[in-house]
């Protein structure tokens, strides 16, 4: 069976004497000969952390965690990249951009280091939790020069999340994100890559999965709070999408739903889809922007001003 935690690399006995945690189980750390060999381990399945070093003999390193994060059976594994302190100051930047959750120079803190590993092993197992956030999201591609977008997001994880864009992104597929959380506080950061097309978000807007390739420390724990209470929340996304229209604005060519209020941590959010008068339907307009309050009143009464100031 496929210990825990894969390194490459380093010197895995000296990082087991310098981190007792790793002591503590015999089969927690094995150490692989080349990238090569770690990612087909990495293919079959069980490890949930990968701990990298420079000290590669096949590949250069941010080369091998962009290969991890490119295939689907392993671009999930949390990468943990351990840094001599004599290797270059720009390997830092290179190796986040590459994918790595995180990277550390040595010598190591034991306690950083333990607290990292606690972290990103717990990661894996929370990948498939979708917390639904309906929100603004401002994207900047970074392989283009077209500006910023304001999209919306659908729902999060800690490994990535799903938006609708008003742009195509297919030609551009690594994004700087930014966005707000329902806690209304907690303003969060990350570099994405698009990952595939999704044909659930409804026109006008187009979908895409995106993957996080690097969350700063500070964001990634507030994804990871809340994605934790994710059993506490209710879902945003309806059964049936006519059942829940409180109402129906026009708007010169265009035609708003306002749908009903949903509680969530904070208090209630209010989605609004817009979709054009021709042809228009129940229920098949596209998201287009979500507003809250603290009480369902107060949130329908912000999301028909929100529409009265589109006209």
């Amino acid at each position: 069976m496929t210990p825990p935690i894969l390194a490459a690399g380093l010197d895995s006995r000296s990082l087991v004497l310098e981190v007792p945690v790793l002591l503590r189980d015999g089969e927690a750390l094995e150490e692989k000969a080349s990238a090569r060999d770690l990612i087909d381990d990495l293919a079959r399945g069980g490890a949930r952390l990968v701990m990298l070093g420079p000290l590669l003999p096949d590949l250069p390193l941010p080369e091998v965690i962009r290969r991890i994060r490119a295939l689907p059976m392993t671009r999930h594994v949390s990468v943990l990249v351990l840094l001599p302190a004599g290797e270059p100051q720009e390997l830092d930047e290179i190796v986040t951009v590459a994918g790595a959750n995180a990277g550390l120079r040595r010598p190591l803190e034991p306690a950083r280091l333990e607290s990292w590993i606690a972290k990103l092993l717990a990661v894996p197992h929370r990948v498939q939790a979708r917390v639904p956030v309906h929100g603004q999201v401002v994207g900047t591609p970074r392989t283009s020069n077209t500006g910023h977008f304001y999209g919306l997001s659908h729902n999060l994880s800690v490994h990535g999340m799903l938006i609708a864009s008003p742009v195509r992104l297919a030609e551009s597929p690594d994004l700087d994100l930014e966005f707000q959380l329902p806690d209304g506080t907690s303003r969060v950061r990350a570099l994405g890559r698009v990952v595939r097309e999704a044909a659930e978000v409804a026109w006008p807007y187009l979908g895409y999965g995106l993957e996080f390739l690097f969350v700063p420390p500070d964001s990634l724990a507030a994804i990871d709070a809340l994605v934790s209470k994710v059993g506490s929340l209710s879902a945003v996304t309806p059964e049936g999408p006519a059942a829940r229209i409180r109402a129906t604005l026009r708007h010169r060519t265009w035609i708003y739903e306002i749908l009903e209020p949903v509680r969530y941590s904070a208090g209630y959010l209010v989605e609004i889809r817009r979709g054009p008068r021709e042809g228009w339907r129940p229920g098949l307009s596209g998201p287009f922007y979500v507003v809250e309050g603290k009480s369902p009143e107060v949130a329908l009464r912000a999301a028909r001003d929100f529409v009265s100031r589109q006209a």
